[in-house]
Parts: structure tokens; sequence; C-alpha cells
């Protein structure tokens, strides 16, 4: 396998990785949807942290906002983290390859110069 088809195979496997990140970004927006939509429905006066609003009540439907609430704010903070490191990758493989396909040009314009 040469460099160039390496390099190709990586930027391909960060671009999936990056994929899944959005992936990950739009599940923690439908939890946070759904945690949003649970505690304002089965509450009538909820607390608020910053956008937040949350309830602690005896009722199941106040634990199950929360959570919903709570699993979004880690599936967003991942999914932005992990959508950031695999564009970086990806950004470095192209330039990596972008090198290594000029480097080839360069190779086979001075080998046809010597023929």
């Amino acid at each position: 396998m040469s460099l160039r088809e390496y390099l190709h195979e990586k930027a391909e496997e960060s671009r999936h990785n990056e994929t899944i990140a959005y992936l990950i970004i739009i599940t923690g927006t439908i939890f946070l949807t759904g945690g949003t939509l649970i505690t304002v429905t089965t509450t009538q006066n909820p607390s608020w942290l910053l956008f937040i609003p949350y309830q602690i009540t005896s009722h199941p439907y106040s634990l199950l906002g929360l959570s919903y609430t709570l699993i979004a704010i880690v599936l967003l903070c991942l999914g932005i983290a992990l959508a950031t490191k695999y564009a970086l990758e990806r950004a470095w493989y192209m330039e990596e390859l972008h090198k290594a396909q000029s480097q080839e040009e360069e190779r086979i314009r001075h080998g046809r110069r010597k023929l």
C-alpha cells in the first residue's frame, strides 16, 4: 500500500467518524428537546438553570426529564468535541495527501525529462 492510498483511507475514516460525531450531536439535540418537553409538561412551575428546566419531585417523569436533559448535555459536548477532532484530523490527512501527490507529480516530471 502506497502512502497516497494510506492517507486516502485515513481521510475517509476521519470523514466517517466526523459523520458519526454529527449524529451524536443530533441525538443529543433530540434528547434535550425530549427532556425539556417532559419537564415543562409535567410540572407547572419548573426551576431553571440557565436554559434548562428542572423540577425534582416524587413523580417519575421528573427524574426522566432531568436524566434526558443531562444525557443530552453530555452527548452534545461529546459530539462537538469529536466532530472538531475528526475535522482537524481529516484536514491534516488531506494536506499530507496533497503533499504526497505533488511529490509524485514532481518525480514523474523529472522522469520524463531524463528520457
